[in-house]
């Protein structure tokens, strides 16, 4: 509770205020599409901010968290069809187990030193590894796990409208971006970007970098889960190629570079561009598939050309040139 009256004591910050209010309400009076382009831009922008935690604030670049996503979808799917374990409970389980799996995969890296392109290969090929192993080992093999429908049962995770989904993903949202939002002033995200900036140095006036990076990691996979359950009973099915593939991680990353990694709301404002971008030719377009994949590599290379820290990062330039003339 003290977190939201810091976020909205100040007079800018009740624009947010109002921004939440409109987010809560102005849904209901949309039609079911739009609901669901809303929900895709807010776990994209959820997943983004996940990934900022590790690779935002603490500098550690990774190019698999595709394997944090996979575990929590895979494991609380498997055990609702299975067991009929309820996805809520799941949901947390799933989470611990890829927290455990992050914590593994840092610290094998961070005690031999990885680090840079390094750390990013090896998340990559944990995130394959799993890819392969559920295709030829787990429940439903390559062909998935198809979700039973059984009726709007809010225990079951299922509900009748997606109006109901487009509110956990807000809450879920709201969750992320306090916990980055704490980061971001605490001492331990102080510790996040000393790292980020210089290990060595970092390491030097006494900081326990390998410590400080498993919590990142540790944080960044708990959540990753949260949003790998959360999609799979959204759409009620789940594969290898959608749990472990390498274009989960893409749109993950993507999502903080173009608004600004290292932020609050960078990874909002890249899902909120990105994401319509990806969803809306779907539907308009249904024959002109990959036009969004053209249109994102076009606003990365705008992106890397002129906004470096993302969008966030030049309006940040620009303030501080109005301010200084």
């Amino acid at each position: 509770m003290s977190e939201l009256k810091e976020i909205f004591s100040s007079s800018r910050s009740r624009i947010l205020l109002f921004l939440l209010i409109l987010g809560i309400a102005g849904p209901v009076f949309l039609g079911e599409y739009l609901i669901h382009v809303l929900i895709m831009i807010l776990l994209y922008g959820y997943l983004g901010q996940c990934w900022n935690i590790l690779g935002g604030y603490a500098g550690q670049f990774s190019f698999g968290h595709a394997a944090f996503f996979g575990v929590g979808g895979y494991f609380s799917t498997y055990m609702y069809v299975k067991f009929q374990l309820s996805p809520w409970i799941g949901l947390f389980l799933g989470a611990v187990l890829a927290m455990v799996l992050g914590l593994l995969i840092g610290y094998l890296s961070f005690r031999y030193g990885l680090k840079g392109f390094f750390f990013a290969l090896l998340t990559m090929a944990c995130s394959e590894t799993l890819r392969i192993l559920a295709q030829n080992w787990m429940l439903g093999k390559s062909a998935g796990i198809l979700i039973p429908l059984q009726g709007s049962n809010p225990l079951n995770f299922q509900f009748d409208k997606k109006i109901f989904y487009y509110y956990v993903v807000l809450a879920m949202m709201i969750f992320i971006s306090l916990v980055a939002h704490k980061i971001e002033h605490s001492p331990l995200g102080h510790k996040f970007k000393s790292i980020r900036e210089d290990e060595e140095a970092a390491e030097t006036i006494g900081i326990n970098t390998m410590k400080y990076k498993l919590i990142a990691i540790g944080i960044s996979a708990f959540t990753t889960a949260l949003g790998g359950t959360f999609y799979a009973q959204y759409i009620l099915f789940i594969d290898p190629h959608i749990a472990f593939g390498t274009n989960i991680t893409i749109e993950m990353i993507l999502r903080p570079i173009l608004g600004g990694y290292g932020t609050v709301f960078g990874p909002l404002i890249g899902s909120v561009i990105l994401t319509p971008i990806s969803e809306i030719p779907k539907y308009i377009l249904p024959y002109a598939m990959g036009i969004d994949l053209i249109v994102y590599g076009i606003i990365i290379i705008i992106t890397i050309m002129f906004m470096p820290n993302g969008i966030l990062g030049l309006f940040e330039r620009f303030r501080k040139g109005v301010s200084t003339n």
